[in-house]
């Protein structure tokens, strides 16, 4: 029979569950640096690298993600999905982002094609997470979008009338702050792996996000209502649905 220490995903760390946490969430709540979370610890007496809270993230980052969407509200039925230019080493890429009428972001996504496969992935993801096809898609003019709807989702309706989608549009603009602050991105899945927690952290007009996940958690393999059972090994939905067009394998282990 193991012991309770070996179960718990911050075994081993010389840092407790608490700092790990807040250090974490400070990181993809905020748009700060490595280094600024290193300042704001060591403000309080906490003595820990940059390259440290960089590790951190990349182990309970997702993990932290997962906590907050399962107390976010349910989504609404009605998807705005946007997309927009990024430049990761010089090569131009497209963000897709998908938010509900109230702006909490659903999904994102990384790209470098903006066509019908591209939107098919996109609606994948979102389908594969929801578990329900939305009320009304609204979209920006692409044509992707309307033949990526025709053949998945043929019954919703779709609006494409100027100015229905700002709210997509907007929903950009913590991602463009973050983007600069970081230098840019150094990756299609670099970017990919920190967004997706990023912007559910951020998620605004909800008060699940503004305060940090719980140390202590039940056990990773229960049943969720919404999003179903969530197995140790297995990687998040959006990583499974699309991990051939994004060009993503499994992620390496990180040193502690």
């Amino acid at each position: 029979m193991s012991s309770p220490a070996a179960k718990s995903p911050y075994a081993g760390f010389r840092f407790p569950a608490e700092v790990i946490s807040q250090a974490v969430w400070l990181y993809f709540h905020f748009p700060l640096s490595l280094r600024m979370v290193e300042e704001m610890l060591a403000a309080r007496g906490i003595v820990v690298s940059h390259e440290t809270v960089r590790q951190w993230a990349l182990k309970f980052g997702q993990e932290f993600a997962n906590r907050i969407r399962w107390r976010l509200p349910c989504a609404g039925d009605k998807w705005h999905l946007d997309e927009v230019v990024i430049k990761i080493a010089g090569v131009m890429h497209w963000l897709w982002r998908a938010v509900d009428q109230t702006g909490m972001v659903l999904d994102v996504l990384v790209q470098s094609r903006r066509d019908k496969r591209t939107a098919k992935c996109l609606l994948c993801k979102l389908l594969k997470r929801r578990c329900r096809a939305p009320r009304v898609m609204i979209t920006d003019k692409l044509p992707s979008y309307g033949a990526a709807k025709q053949e998945m989702m043929s019954g919703v309706e779709h609006r494409q009338r100027k100015g229905l989608n700002n709210r997509a549009e907007n929903s950009h603009q913590p991602t463009r702050r973050r983007e600069r602050q970081m230098k840019r991105f150094k990756s299609p899945r670099q970017a990919q792996r920190f967004l997706a927690p990023t912007t559910r952290s951020t998620t605004c007009s909800t008060s699940a996000a503004t305060t940090p996940p719980p140390a202590n958690t039940a056990p990773r393999g229960r049943m969720h209502p919404r999003y179903g059972p969530a197995s140790a090994g297995s990687p998040p939905p959006s990583e499974i649905c699309c991990s051939d067009a994004l060009g993503m394998s499994a992620q390496r282990p990180q040193s502690r």
